[in-house]
């Protein structure tokens, strides 16, 4: 719990460097998966000033909307223009967004440079108020094959439009997401605490998945 969504920041960016820093010295990279959303921006503007070895960090995403990276919607665009920029531009960024005539076939061309980076060492994610984690959305065609746990793909796309804004997109599987050392989950306001703890007391939600397993530690992080 943090007062403010500053000490939250401060908190999630360093957590991430220090994940960072170790898997630079353990085995010469660090990889990180980030997140698009509101809740992240913070973060990354502390990172993009961090003090790292970022020439040798592979960056990629949680999700991605199947739209242009010029579109605000874009959670690529959002990445190069908050985290990619500073010292952080050395980092080797792995893209969701294809050039591809569907999400389904973007998420093909993505994936084996996507699995190439795992184990991540540390995955950064956001929550939606339906409970949804990357794009692991409830209702979408599909969810039930992107939430298997021993799914062989890491990358999948939904063609429908589906989340807010609802448009086509392309997830990280929750057994990509299971790749991590370690996740965090950003969470702001009583609402989304509200989700969490319904999550925890059984509610069917995707956010469920990451909190009751027992593979990879999960820290929420929480901000009034």
């Amino acid at each position: 719990r943090f007062d403010t969504p500053e000490a939250l920041a401060d908190a999630a960016a360093a957590a991430i460097l220090s994940a960072l820093a170790a898997g630079i010295a353990a085995r010469g990279r660090g990889r990180l998966v980030v997140t698009g959303g509101r809740s992240p921006g913070a973060v990354y503007d502390r990172l993009a000033k961090a003090d790292l070895d970022w020439g040798r960090v592979d960056i990629t995403l949680s999700d991605e909307r199947f739209t242009p990276v010029t579109d605000p919607a874009s959670n690529e665009g959002l990445v190069r223009s908050r985290l990619l920029i500073g010292q952080a531009a050395a980092a080797h960024f792995v893209p969701l967004m294809q050039e591809a005539p569907s999400a389904a076939a973007a998420a093909e061309r993505a994936e084996a440079e996507v699995a190439a980076l795992a184990p991540f060492d540390m995955t950064l994610l956001g929550m939606g108020p339906d409970g949804h984690v990357a794009s692991l959305i409830p209702g979408a065609d599909g969810l039930e094959a992107a939430m298997a746990a021993d799914a062989a793909r890491f990358c999948l796309g939904f063609d429908q439009a589906i989340g807010d804004p609802p448009c086509p997109r392309i997830t990280l599987t929750l057994a990509a997401l299971l790749q991590s050392r370690a996740i965090i989950i950003l969470v702001a306001g009583p609402e989304k605490r509200q989700v969490v703890e319904r999550a925890l007391a059984g509610a069917d939600l995707p956010v469920r998945a990451l909190l009751t397993q027992a593979r990879v530690p999960v820290r929420i992080l929480w901000t009034p």
